[in-house]
């Protein structure tokens, strides 16, 4: 993509935050959108609560990326937290979709954040873009987040969700929450540890963005997550490997539904997600197996 102006939700986050560096890194003009008023003419003020944006300031914008939304790791799944992660993501989605359709001159493309959640617990059978939605409350939030962009979609906009699996890294998500533990040699599987984590190293994640971004043909659902889904085991041994720190300990499944409630299902849940579409568009992985992402993100 030539040097454009795109508008990106989410940017103070992990992956919104690598993103804006490597856009500008490469002459974009990369315009933020925050929760208060624009201080700046790279600023933009919206309120997805209120489901508000300032669209006069995404006016000549050539894409927007929308990242923005709640932490899943963030709390323990109270009934008040379950809303705000989906009004955070459905609310938000319909803002920023409704306000592109608006323009007299709408951007391009939008890449909508999604997640792998979608497909809900695959168990040991590999699920590609073509797969439906699974059952539960991350599922059923992922197919109404996708569905709000429909403005966006009607008016013409080339739309993707870009479906993420886990991102690998050290600066946030869970990876961020794991690392420590495996450094101290207090890191272990979850579970019986048989369960599918689809993962992603973040550089990768940054650049199937991109990807999206600058390849016209892709729209819909594309699953960012590395080409080898590995289990709750391999990850431990992983990390243990590229540590060097033993990785014997173990978290039985009855103390994490004591920690976690709810959240406990997602993460002792199986995702065996491929990323079918990006391997057919021409996408190549820098870090595509588990040690080569965890060592990425030492560095």
């Amino acid at each position: 993509m030539e040097s454009s102006r795109i508008a990106v939700t989410g940017s103070s986050g992990l992956v919104g935050s690598a993103l804006v560096r490597s856009l500008r890194a490469d002459g974009h003009r990369v315009v933020r959108l925050v929760r208060r008023p624009a201080r700046s003419a790279d600023e933009v003020e919206w309120d997805p609560g209120r489901q508000y944006v300032d669209a006069a300031g995404l006016a000549g914008c050539d894409a927007v990326v929308h990242l923005a939304g709640a932490g899943i790791g963030d709390h323990r799944w109270t009934g008040a937290y379950r809303r705000e992660i989906r009004d955070s993501r459905v609310l938000g989605t319909a803002a920023v979709a409704e306000a592109i359709a608006s323009l007299d001159r709408p951007p391009r493309v939008l890449v909508s954040g999604s997640a792998v959640g979608y497909y809900g617990d695959t168990g040991g059978r590999a699920v590609d873009e073509d797969a439906p939605p699974g059952e539960g409350f991350l599922p059923e939030v992922c197919v109404a987040w996708e569905e709000a962009a429909a403005p966006a979609q009607e008016a013409g906009v080339r739309t993707a969700f870009a479906r993420t699996g886990l991102v690998v890294s050290r600066e946030g998500g869970a990876w961020g929450r794991m690392f420590p533990l495996f450094r101290a040699g207090l890191g272990g599987r979850l579970g019986d540890g048989r369960q599918y984590w689809s993962f992603i190293a973040l550089h990768d994640e940054v650049a199937a963005l991109r990807h999206i971004l600058d390849t016209g043909s892709l729209s819909g659902p594309v699953n960012l997550t590395a080409p080898e889904p590995v289990t709750n085991r391999e990850v431990t041994a992983a990390m243990g490997r590229v540590l060097h720190r033993p990785a014997v300990f173990a978290v039985p499944t009855p103390a994490l539904r004591l920690v976690l409630g709810e959240m406990a299902s997602e993460v002792l849940g199986s995702q065996r997600v491929l990323p079918a579409r990006l391997l057919e568009s021409g996408f190549s992985f820098a870090f595509p197996r588990i040690d080569g992402a965890v060592a990425a993100a030492l560095r």
